[in-house]
């Protein structure tokens, strides 16, 4: 699903460098990141999505190269084919909470925003527990609830790809345990992979993989 070879990135007018020779997360695999803050866990998911360009080195997406697209294909591929739960959840303040989950469909000709599309996400909200508020906008909710919306509106679209920085990281350990059921429920459905950079070692047992940052850059960088 995900191949990385030769990645060299850096922030412009920043002493942050990353460079990644290898990285592969193969088709329904689902591993965990961790490592200290500043490693680049979060550049990594942002590499991958298409939301950064690394300098140099060559980045597989299902298949496809992302290194050589434009800003609109990368952008393309990205919504057809990865459900991105951001840190800081990156809703719109003007939209509701099930616009929020539909805003994938709003923002690509890839697929209808049809009766289905609609149920999907009131049955994704309904399992997260945000069935009655829905209408409301992301101020009025609270931190677990806006973190729960963008879940929703990761997994609306059921793509291959699921990228989730720190997605439990503002809930209460039983709303945690529940939407990493739910996370892991629909990414075995669709038979997606996930990419997941947590902080919660409790959760670690349940991936399939598990990628200290630190280390995995060390070795790599020595072993090049």
């Amino acid at each position: 699903m995900i191949e990385l070879r030769d990645i060299a990135f850096s922030y412009p007018g920043s002493d942050f460098r990353l460079a990644v020779p290898s990285f592969n997360l193969s088709e329904g695999e689902r591993v965990a990141v961790v490592g200290p803050s500043g490693t680049g866990k979060t550049t990594l998911l942002n590499l991958i999505a298409g939301i950064a360009v690394p300098q140099a080195g060559q980045i597989m997406l299902d298949g496809q190269e992302m290194t050589g697209l434009s800003d609109g294909a990368r952008r393309t591929l990205r919504a057809d084919k990865i459900g991105f739960v951001f840190q800081d959840f990156a809703l719109l303040d003007y939209l509701s909470a099930r616009d929020n989950i539909l805003y994938p469909y709003r923002i690509t000709s890839g697929a209808p925003l049809n009766a289905e599309a609609r149920a999907r996400a009131d049955h994704l909200a309904e399992a997260c527990g945000l069935s009655g508020k829905l209408g409301r906008r992301p101020g009025a909710l609270s931190q677990g609830e806006q973190q729960r919306v963008a879940l929703c509106r990761a997994l609306v679209r059921q793509p291959k790809l699921i990228l989730a920085d720190e997605a439990t990281g503002n809930l209460d350990p039983e709303n945690k345990s529940a939407i990493l059921d739910l996370l892991f429920s629909r990414t075995r459905e669709a038979g997606a992979s996930l990419l997941a950079v947590t902080h919660d070692h409790d959760l670690l047992p349940r991936f399939d993989r598990i990628i200290d940052f630190a280390d995995y850059r060390m070795d790599a960088e020595g072993a090049a």
